[in-house]
C-alpha cells in the first residue's frame, strides 16, 4: 500500500479547506518562482525521468508529449490546454482534484505551462460541473490576488494568465481535438490529425492538451525529484494513481494508491470487498466503460496498472474501476454502455455513427434472448470494423466493451439466444 508520505494528493476527501491558505499549509505553491527559474529544459527532463504517463485514459509519456512543443518561437503564441471534461462512465478524479485541490492544479499549470513556452492556459470544464468550475474560479482569483498568477507570476519572471471555460456537456469534447475545436466556439468534433495539436492546436498555434491529473501530480515530481515518482509503481508504470471504484462494492470511493497494485487487494482494502464476497464477483471494468471487463477468474490475480492489463486484452484507462456481481444481466449492462456511445457519436465517420447505433441494437435484442446465435459472430465482425476506422477513439471505446463481453461471457450470450425470449436472468 501507498504510505501516507507518498500520497500527493492531501485533501481530496475534502476534509481539509480548498482556499489558498489550506493549499499552502499542505505544500503547494512552496517555491513555485524558484522551480521556473531552473529552465525549461528542467522542467521537461524531470517530467520525463519520472515516468509520468498520461493519466487521462491514453497513457502517452507526459514529459515526451510536453517536450513536442516546438522549441523556438515562430511569432505564434503556445497555449496549453486542461482536458477537465470527465465524462468517462464511472470517472469522478478529476472533480475532486477540481473542488479539493484546485491550487494544487494551478501550480501544475503554471509550471506546464513554462515547461512548453505558453503565457495562457485553458481549462475547458465538463458542463455539468457547476460546482466545481465554481471552485477552480475561486482558486485562480485568489492566486492572481497573491501575486502567483499573471504578471511575473509566483516571482518567477513568467507572465502566466489562466482563463476557466465551461464546457457543454458533451462526452465527445474530452477529445483533444474535438475539445480545441468547442473551445473555439465551433462543434465539439475531431479534426483529423496531422496536423498534431502541438504544430497546429488551439486558433492554429502550437498547443498541448493534458488531462487534470497529469498536471497536478507536476508540481509534487518537480519538488521531490522525478527519481522519487518514479520509484514508485512498477517498471514503465511508475507513480502513484487515483482509482474511481464504483459498483457492486461495500464501500463506494476514489483512493489514491501505487500503479501495479493488484486489484482484489484495491477492491477488498478500499472498498470494502465485493458485495456478498469475493466469490459473488463476476466481472469488473477496470478502467472507464470504454476499455473491456475482465471476468473473475483474471480479476483474482491482474495488477492495476497500463502493461498488466493490456496483457489481459483490457486497458487501465482512467482507472475507474466498474464492479459487477453475480446480480448483474451482464448482456445488459453492456448494452447500456452501447448506448452511451451510440448516444455520444459525434456523427462525423461513417463506421461509428452507424456502427453503434447498429451494436445496440443487437445488444438489446441478445439481452432480450430474441436473437440468434449466428449473429455473435456478425456482432463481432461489426466491432472490427469499427475499431481502428474512426477519426477518433470513440470507435475504439464503443467497440471494445462488446469485444470484452463476447471474448469472456460467449457461453452465457448463446445459452440466453438459445432459450429464447423470457429467460434474461443473472448470471449464476
Amino acid at each position: 500500500m501507498l504510505r501516507d508520505e507518498d500520497r500527493i494528493f492531501k485533501n481530496i476527501y475534502g476534509l481539509d479547506g480548498a482556499d489558498l491558505t489550506a493549499a499552502k499549509a499542505r505544500g503547494d505553491w512552496d517555491g513555485t518562482g524558484e522551480l521556473i527559474k531552473k529552465g525549461r529544459d528542467w522542467v521537461i527532463d524531470e517530467v520525463k525521468a519520472s515516468g509520468l504517463r498520461g493519466r487521462g485514459g491514453a497513457g502517452f509519456p507526459t514529459g515526451l508529449k510536453w517536450s513536442f512543443m516546438p522549441k523556438e518561437n515562430d511569432g505564434r503564441p503556445h497555449y496549453l490546454v486542461i482536458n477537465a471534461d470527465e465524462s468517462e462512465p464511472g470517472t469522478c478524479k478529476d472533480r475532486d482534484i477540481l473542488r479539493h485541490e484546485p491550487h494544487k492544479l494551478l501550480e501544475g499549470f503554471l509550471l506546464a505551462g513554462f515547461a512548453m513556452g505558453a503565457h495562457a492556459c485553458y481549462i475547458y470544464v465538463r458542463g455539468e460541473f457547476i460546482r466545481e468550475r465554481e471552485a477552480v474560479q475561486r482558486a485562480v482569483d485568489e492566486a492572481y490576488a497573491a501575486g502567483l498568477l499573471g504578471k511575473n507570476a509566483a516571482g518567477s519572471g513568467w507572465d502566466y494568465d489562466i482563463y476557466v471555460h465551461h464546457g457543454a456537456g458533451a462526452y465527445i469534447c474530452g477529445e483533444e481535438t474535438a475539445l480545441i475545436e468547442s473551445l473555439e466556439g465551433k462543434k465539439g468534433q475531431p479534426r483529423l490529425k496531422p496536423p498534431f495539436p502541438a504544430n497546429m492546436g488551439l486558433y492554429g498555434c502550437p498547443t498541448t492538451v493534458n488531462n487534470v491529473e497529469s498536471i497536478a501530480v507536476a508540481p509534487t515530481i518537480c519538488r521531490r525529484g522525478g527519481g522519487w515518482f518514479s520509484g514508485l509503481g512498477r517498471d514503465g508504470n511508475t507513480g502513484t494513481k487515483l482509482f474511481c471504484i464504483s459498483g457492486h462494492v461495500n464501500n463506494p470511493c476514489n483512493v489514491e494508491e501505487e500503479m501495479g497494485i493488484p486489484l482484489k487487494e484495491l477492491i477488498e482494502k478500499h472498498a470494502g470487498g465485493v458485495r456478498g464476497g469475493w466469490d459473488n464477483l463476476l466481472a469488473v471494468i477496470p478502467g472507464g466503460s470504454s476499455v473491456p471487463l475482465l471476468p473473475k477468474e483474471i480479476c483474482d490475480t491482474v495488477l492495476m496498472d497500463f502493461d498488466s492489463l493490456k496483457e489481459v486484452q483490457s486497458g487501465l484507462g482512467t482507472a475507474a474501476v466498474i464492479v459487477m456481481d453475480k446480480s448483474t444481466d451482464i448482456i445488459k449492462a453492456i448494452a447500456r454502455i452501447s448506448h452511451f456511445y451510440k448516444h455520444e457519436s459525434c456523427g462525423q465517420c461513417t463506421p461509428c455513427r452507424e456502427g453503434t447505433g447498429w451494436m445496440w441494437r443487437v445488444l438489446e435484442r441478445m439481452a432480450a434472448g430474441e436473437a440468434q446465435v449466428k449473429e455473435i459472430d456478425m456482432l463481432l465482425q461489426v466491432t472490427k470494423q469499427i475499431e481502428g476506422h474512426t477519426i477518433c477513439a470513440l470507435g475504439d471505446a464503443a467497440a471494445w466493451p462488446v469485444q470484452g463481453l463476447i471474448r469472456h461471457f460467449r457461453p452465457l450470450i448463446e445459452e440466453r439466444l438459445t432459450r429464447g425470449p423470457g429467460h434474461q436472468e443473472a448470471a449464476e
